[in-house]
């Protein structure tokens, strides 16, 4: 038998390794790439049609609570209905014609980071307990009442004035269909690359450990929020690799009566609020987020509310809890 040869390994390994990222980036592409490519279609015909225009003057008095141009309500409202990624898909194609601060962006950002994608994470929410009106409250005021408070700060300090350069921008509109559809073809190229890439980031950080390190480390700040080692231990896997981690765990464990009531009502509101912190926190980094905002802000806003409602939850009876907050194993 010959010797084991770890040099000779390396090179096999690194091949897998990159074969699987590869694998996993053409299986995230082709399911985003459905919901994103309608979205920028319907952002082009939206454009041709005037309608981004009218929209922005609808919503300018909103969105300018938040200190963004009124067109930037459309890209809220992508994240909110589809995901980050077909988000970001038309944030950029907005951006030649709409120029935007690193605040602006970081404020937005922020947004869609807490809320986004409700169809299907509320989905999971409630199929882990929790009540879906709750969630919904606390995840689109959360993200109203942190994009707020972050403009305020941004603004009051005069940070993040710079013009925002993302990873790639459009060059601007092309005139005429085909040279808008071959400059959208080369922006989902780039896309399909940055999403490789932070695959190959993830599996990295689960490959050397640092993911399980991030989840230890973690660990008393639950225990200082009242909530317990089980449900800690699921947020915190949500909250660093995504809700439907955190969320698919806690189902069974919430199905089983293996975690109290309000335990789960506090690790579901926890990862509603803060998730995805590697994916989706990168994501809005590369389109030229300030991290104090998307990532720092968002962990303090979040423990602030969670240990207010702490405060609220440990003052009302069971049966409140029951009728607001979560749902009984049986009608899961």
């Amino acid at each position: 038998m010959k010797p084991y040869n770890r040099a000779s390994a390396l090179p096999v390994q690194a091949l897998l390794f990159l074969r699987g990222s590869v694998s996993d980036a053409l299986h995230v592409c082709a399911a985003l790439f459905k919901i994103m490519i309608p979205a920028v279609i319907i952002v082009k015909l939206l454009q041709e049609a005037g309608i981004i225009i009218l929209l922005g003057d609808v919503m300018s008095p909103v969105m300018r609570l938040f200190g963004l141009p009124g067109s930037m309500a459309l890209v809220w409202a992508t994240a909110m209905l589809t995901n980050l990624y077909a988000a970001a898909a038309v944030l950029i194609s907005m951006l030649p014609g709409t120029p935007l601060t690193v605040a602006q962006v970081t404020v937005l950002a922020t947004m869609m980071l807490i809320a986004h994608a409700l169809p299907v994470e509320l989905g999971i929410a409630r199929r882990s307990g929790a009540r879906l009106r709750t969630q919904l409250i606390l995840r689109v005021g959360g993200a109203l009442l942190c994009g707020w408070l972050l403009a305020l700060v941004y603004a009051l300090l005069n940070m993040g004035t710079a013009p925002v350069h993302p990873a790639w921008i459009p060059e601007g509109v092309p005139e005429g269909w085909i040279p808008w559809m071959i400059s959208e073809t080369k922006n989902l190229a780039v896309m399909a690359f940055i999403i490789l890439v932070l695959i190959m980031l993830l599996n990295t950080l689960k490959a050397t450990g640092v993911t399980d390190l991030l989840v230890r480390a973690l660990a008393p700040l639950f225990n200082i929020l009242g909530v317990g080692r089980e449900a800690g231990t699921i947020t915190i896997i949500g909250m660093t690799l995504g809700l439907s981690y955190g969320g698919g765990l806690i189902i069974n464990e919430a199905r089983s009566g293996g975690i109290p009531a309000r335990d789960i009502f506090f690790a579901l509101s926890f990862m509603g609020l803060t998730h995805s912190l590697v994916e989706d926190t990168m994501l809005m980094f590369l389109l030229g987020a300030d991290l104090l905002g998307i990532l720092w802000a968002r962990v303090l806003f979040t423990i602030v509310v969670i240990w207010l409602l702490t405060k609220f939850v440990s003052a009302v009876p069971d049966r409140f809890i029951r009728a607001a907050l979560v749902r009984s194993p049986a009608d899961m």
